[in-house]
């Protein structure tokens, strides 16, 4: 049924979707990867697209920036379409030395300095976590494909130009690999709606070299993390 933020009809979505930030970004993806891909919903400009993948049905639906504006879009892909395995794909600023530009990161887990988690469970912590099952398959799917892949917990924040660069430096002295905006969200929804969630990352700028991709760059770099998600979407 059509939603206040999703407007396709019953049936539209596959039960796995790809789920990147940029509207412009979900189309790419669905006129480069997907086969007779059909353009499903725009409501706000927000596009989602429903194609096949070697045969089997996948759908891109962007989700915006931010853990609020993921959580609608998850929420109502979930509870409302019936989808059930959500996948995001997306950008992020790496933390560590050791984690270099175009690095593809499988996000393990998910902290940050939102509050939304912590309305689900009464003020607490919750632990935001990937699907394990999906975790694997992304692990098994990279070796097959010969994608350097690094698994890892990143840090999703609620500002993009915080400029604690204190909290950063203690992050990565904890092993979180990358700063992000979404992931935590997605993985909440998915622990309340109960179904699987994985996030798969792309090093776009690094928080301690000032490195940056280009937006060419950006789109050719993540080539490998696609074919990655895409694996999972259809395994």
């Amino acid at each position: 049924m059509p939603t206040p933020h999703i407007a396709a009809p019953d049936g539209a979505f596959a039960p796995a979707v790809l789920m990147p930030g940029d509207p412009k970004r979900a189309r790419y993806i669905a006129e480069t990867f997907l086969d007779d891909a059909e353009l499903i919903t725009s409501v706000r400009a927000v596009e989602g697209f429903t194609g096949r993948y070697q045969g089997v049905p996948v759908s891109v639906m962007a989700h915006g920036m931010g853990m609020p504006s993921m959580n609608i879009y998850a929420t109502e892909l979930a509870r409302f379409y019936g989808c059930t395995r959500l996948i995001r794909v997306g950008s992020c600023g790496a933390l560590r030395e050791d984690v270099p530009m175009r690095q593809v990161i499988a996000c393990s887990a998910a902290g940050t300095d939102s509050s939304v988690n912590r309305h689900r469970v009464g003020g607490h912590d919750l632990a935001a976590v990937a699907d394990f099952e999906l975790l694997k398959t992304a692990d098994r799917a990279a070796a097959d494909l010969d994608v350097d892949l690094r698994v890892g917990p990143v840090f999703t924040s609620d500002s993009f130009y915080s400029g604690d660069t204190g909290l950063m430096g203690v992050l990565a002295d904890h092993g979180v690999l990358a700063v992000e905006m979404e992931v935590a969200g997605l993985y909440g929804v998915a622990a309340a709606e109960g179904i699987s969630a994985l996030a798969l990352l792309t090093v776009s700028d690094h928080l301690l070299t000032t490195e940056q991709l280009t937006p060419d760059e950006r789109a050719t770099s993540f080539a490998d993390m696609m074919r990655v998600a895409l694996a999972v979407a259809i395994s």
